[in-house]
């Protein structure tokens, strides 16, 4: 794109974190008793059944009282501030599979649910495995660590928040257009670097048929919206293949300004989860990271969220090279890291596949 035509964006979903934060009952939703109710049958419905995780729909999973509120949700997503905080579900009182369930069910109603990794994992585990993040492979949800801003693959993310660390372990999270905007006033000329192809790591997660790196830009523009894609560490990490174009001066410069925009006490936002908390957002127009956090030494107490990512059709127009890294839908949104011949799963252990699993259903991947 010419840097002459980059102009700043506007909406609902340009916003500064600290005056969101004086007015949080705006896109925080407490669930009322009734709600919770019906959660609730929906839940024993689904356990009498014998209904697998995966199988959990809009048609099998009802919420008629939930509704309207699900429908404003997903407004807010789209062309609010695109991001909400669900507040109410009893986790504390539900088994692991019971809470599967009933954010499962939930996300239904928002989009699909699909895979997070090369495994077909369609449920994921946000936990301390004691991975170094460092590793070509590695995945930084699986640490303690700090998250620098980034964001995720597909349309939506979902985060429900079984257990919460010792101590740490903030979500934050900024508006990337606001993050471009800001940009865009001090230095346009790297606002125009990250309108350009970058090289990313597919981190060993490598479809039939593509190379081990796909190509990304930052800021993406089709139909006049504004889409960012951001994560630091799979660009590093793509330098390693020798037929990858080594990274620039400007080009670190950009990621430095990008890091040090969203790292702003004046832009981004801080929350804490409680058991029973989901978080959604738009990834699109969302970057977010976390703090990093102490565990509890038992095992059975340490930070545990369940993580969903859901493809819309709600969602907005994308730029060709979002579909180079991921292949699409039926209805033609990013499918996550479905590759051909993975069976699609939602474990219920945090370690993979273990007893608690849920069963298996092969994937049609998308060519």
């Amino acid at each position: 794109m010419d840097q002459e035509k980059l102009l700043p964006v506007t909406g609902a979903r340009v916003w500064r974190g600290p005056d969101l934060a004086k007015h949080n009952d705006e896109w925080i939703y407490r669930l009322s008793v009734e709600e919770v109710s019906e959660i609730d049958a929906a839940v024993a419905k689904t356990e009498n059944a014998d209904l697998d995780v995966l199988d959990i729909n809009q048609s099998n999973f009802v919420l008629p009282k939930l509704r309207s509120t699900i429908a404003k949700i997903q407004d807010d997503l789209q062309n609010g501030r695109g991001f909400a905080i669900v507040r109410g579900v009893p986790a504390a009182r539900y088994s692991t599979r019971q809470a599967a369930i009933a954010y499962f069910g939930i996300g239904a109603h928002l989009g699909e649910a699909v895979s997070q990794n090369a495994k077909g994992h369609a449920l994921g585990h946000v936990c301390n495995l004691g991975f170094d993040p460092t590793l070509p492979t590695a995945r930084g949800y699986q640490s303690a660590n700090k998250l620098n801003f980034h964001t995720d693959p597909t349309d939506l993310v979902g985060l429900m928040c079984l257990r919460k660390a010792k101590s740490g372990g903030l979500s934050s999270i900024v508006s990337a257009g606001t993050v471009y905007n800001t940009m865009l006033e001090q230095r346009p000329d790297l606002v125009q670097v990250l309108t350009e192809t970058l090289y990313r790591d597919r981190r060993g997660e490598i479809p039939a048929n593509r190379e081990p790196w796909y190509r990304l830009p930052v800021f993406n523009f089709r139909d006049g919206h504004l889409t960012t894609n951001y994560v630091r560490s799979t660009i590093e990490k793509a330098q390693r293949f020798d037929d990858v174009p080594r990274l620039t001066e400007i080009q670190r410069e950009a990621f430095a300004l990008i890091e040090k925009t969203a790292a702003d006490p004046a832009l981004y936002l801080n929350m804490a989860f409680e058991p029973g908390d989901i978080q959604i957002l738009n990834n699109h127009y969302i970057m977010h990271s976390r703090t990093a956090y102490e565990d509890y030494a038992e095992p059975e107490k340490r930070r545990h969220l369940l993580r969903l990512w859901l493809a819309t059709e709600a969602g907005p127009p994308l730029a060709d090279p979002y579909f180079e890294f991921m292949d699409k839908t039926a209805t033609g949104r990013p499918n996550g890291y479905l590759m051909p011949g993975v069976t699609l799963s939602a474990p219920l252990d945090v370690e993979d596949g273990g007893p608690g699993a849920s069963r298996q259903r092969v994937a049609e991947a998308a060519h």
